[in-house]
């Protein structure tokens, strides 16, 4: 039982929560230096993307073993399916369950914030119903997405500028154009995860026909590209506190940057599979710092 319960964990792929709470924490920074912050709307929606978070990772399991992407030249570490500890029924039905868990989070949340607000009402749930669609059919489904390379752009805008813009709206009813560019950021350093995941799995993606990024690119290509989302991470919320500048503590966020050029190097670095594995999860912990830093920066 308790091995059981080990191994539904390990599916559940904690040290990506991260970086999805990364989002949220930013646009609820954002709203509380706007005077629109409220504490149910914060707990709501990190509730709420935790479970689309997990929804996302079982289904990325499930998909991945279906399609053979998960064989036995995956260099990564192994998954619940691929490994034969979870059943596809069983990985199924936690789907299905996390799903459920998802909307229902959802509706809540979006009840709490806009009430008898139809048109707001409706906007978001389309939104939500959207992001537990992109989270299942990543690899799932006949015609997964992240298989085509697509799933770059759909890791931006959830991660970025839905997640933090849309968190921001749930708290304030409003939306501020600059913060575009914190969004941005978050969306970047998302992305770069995705990146040094698929950087990691480069060989056996190629050999299985998932034609990710850094395989359509190649390596050398995709280490630069990554290089260009850390940068552009990081100028984008500079460029933010330039233009919204009080205090020199705005800055504090750049004290992380050692992290980030930890990150980008060991991508250049290295080539084995199990010795860049780690610096998925440093990534992930870094945008959550990165965020923490700059939101605390503009609130105290």
């Amino acid at each position: 039982m308790a091995s059981k319960v080990k191994s539904w964990i390990k599916a559940f792929r904690l040290r990506t929560l991260p970086l999805a709470l990364s989002c949220i924490a930013m646009g609820s920074f954002l709203a509380a230096t706007y005077k629109g912050f409220s504490w149910v709307i914060l707990v709501l929606s990190l509730l709420t993307t935790l479970f689309l978070q997990i929804l996302s990772n079982l289904a990325n399991d499930y998909g991945d073993s279906v399609s053979g992407v998960d064989s036995a030249k995956r260099e990564g570490p192994s998954r619940a399916v691929q490994s034969g500890v979870i059943s596809l029924e069983q990985m199924k039905i936690a789907i299905i369950l996390f799903a459920s868990l998802s909307l229902t989070s959802g509706v809540s949340l979006i009840y709490t914030a806009f009430g008898g607000n139809w048109i707001h009402t409706l906007i978001f749930l389309g939104l939500g119903l959207l992001a537990i669609y992109a989270a299942i059919t990543y690899t799932a489904g006949s015609s997964p997405y992240g298989y085509m390379g697509l799933g770059d752009i759909s890791v931006f805008l959830f991660f970025g500028l839905i997640g933090v813009l849309g968190s921001f709206y749930l708290h304030t009813g409003y939306f501020e154009f600059s913060l575009i560019l914190p969004a941005s950021s978050c969306g970047m350093f998302a992305v770069a995860v995705l990146n040094v995941n698929n950087i990691r799995d480069i060989e056996s993606d190629r050999s299985s026909g998932k034609l990710s990024i850094p395989v359509r690119i190649g390596r050398e290509k995709a280490v630069f590209y990554h290089w260009g989302l850390l940068f552009f991470g990081v100028t984008f919320s500079l460029i933010y506190v330039l233009m919204n500048f009080k205090s020199i503590s705005q800055f504090s966020f750049l004290l992380v940057t050692p992290l980030i050029l930890i990150n980008a190097n060991a991508v250049h670095k290295k080539k084995k599979a199990m010795d860049l594995d780690p610096y998925l999860k440093q990534m992930a912990i870094t945008t959550m710092l990165f965020v923490i830093f700059f939101g605390l920066s503009h609130i105290l």
